[in-house]
């Protein structure tokens, strides 16, 4: 049965929430954004701040037609969906850009574009529309075996460009949705023991700088100067800000170019620096009420399909914010994640614009009342 649509009475039920803490982290992206290519002008004449600004814009256009989708019919279309993303990702491997070493952008009138940032999105939506239809069934492991070659048709595409990290935020998403939507969990811890033990031989299948940053994660000191290097820029940096930073615009590795990518892959590192460990928890504190929110929509949806969107999306934002978070500090490997919101990139920003905008649709249509 189709839902409602979203009428005047639907649009009440808009979550401002969501929303405002959106934006809050778009503006402190902007804020360590300028910070991180203070002095410097970006690609096309234009500061990063302003390029942020206009892809924050169409970002919120996206947001906004996406709020207006009717999920039944997103749900209808789960399968030409699919096909779209792996057209759009076979075909960043037959004509795509390289950008960081590896084949991941296709340049469009001069502009690259990530096909892999929404396709993150959508496979969220051909997960959701699988396991809502297979509700009885979630625990069988037939339904686990399904959809994980759902999952695994874009992970081993993303893979051959080579892009590791996009590749484990399909396998989170796939985790996350599995877990919530109720799937035994003795099938899923054997399959996590399969994949720990099998780690010798998937190291051995990565490009040869993947797996000098898997050594350099073990070791940062085996090679500073080299392969290590941005590991240990970020560590020195994120030990400099002490408890209220160093300022914007004022941090020694950021300002002195010591650290790679800082706006981009790095980016929490010019927080930690220059804001201090209260900026870092604001930031955390700002990550923790989006996922919150987007957890709660999920609950209120409703129906099947809507809380597995919601379960998705905030599984692919708390595992890039985790990534992103912790190869800065020396937990995670550096594998090139993008903080959602935060980090420069018109790719992400507008593909997880859109997917907001997927989660407002959701609650619009909601027949619980909003907590």
């Amino acid at each position: 049965m189709f839902p409602q649509r979203a009428g005047r009475r639907g649009w009440r039920s808009f979550d401002l929430q969501l929303l405002l803490y959106v934006l809050l982290l778009i503006g402190f992206g902007i804020a360590v954004g300028y910070s991180a290519g203070h002095g410097e002008t970006a690609a096309g004449g234009l500061p990063q701040p302003v390029k942020t600004l206009i892809w924050s814009g169409i970002g919120l256009g996206a947001f906004f037609v996406a709020a207006r989708l009717d999920p039944a019919w997103l749900r209808a279309l789960a399968l030409p969906i699919y096909a779209a993303v792996i057209a759009m990702l076979l075909l960043t491997l037959l004509v795509g850009t390289r950008l960081f070493g590896a084949q991941m952008s296709v340049s469009v009138a001069g502009l690259d574009f990530q096909l892999s940032e929404i396709s993150k999105v959508l496979v969220v939506l051909v997960l959701a529309a699988y396991l809502s239809r297979r509700a009885e069934r979630v625990r069988s492991p037939s339904t686990i075996v399904v959809a994980g070659a759902i999952a695994a048709g874009p992970t081993l595409l993303v893979l051959r460009q080579p892009d590791l990290g996009t590749a484990l935020v399909f396998v989170a998403i796939l985790g996350g949705m599995l877990f919530t939507a109720g799937a035994a969990l003795g099938w899923l811890g054997a399959i996590a023991a399969v994949a720990t033990a099998a780690a010798p031989v998937w190291i051995g299948m990565l490009a040869d700088y993947q797996r000098q940053r898997f050594l350099c994660f073990l070791d940062p000191n085996a090679d500073p100067q080299g392969a290590c290097y941005q590991l240990v820029q970020a560590l020195d940096a994120v030990a400099s800000g002490g408890w209220t930073g160093q300022g914007l615009t004022a941090g020694r590795h950021n300002q002195l170019g010591q650290l790679p990518v800082q706006s981009t892959d790095f980016i929490f590192t010019v927080v930690a620096e220059e804001l201090g460990f209260a900026g870092s928890v604001v930031l955390l504190g700002l990550f923790a009420l989006l996922i919150w929110r987007m957890l709660v929509i999920a609950w209120e949806a409703g129906d099947g399909f809507g809380a597995m969107v919601g379960v998705g999306l905030a599984s692919m934002v708390a595992f890039q914010l985790l990534v992103s978070v912790g190869m800065s500090v020396g937990l995670m490997p550096v594998t090139g994640i993008p903080l959602p919101f935060v980090t420069y990139g018109g790719s992400s920003l507008i593909s997880l614009l859109f997917g907001m905008g997927l989660l407002e649709s959701i609650r619009i249509r909601s027949r619980r009342p909003p907590l």
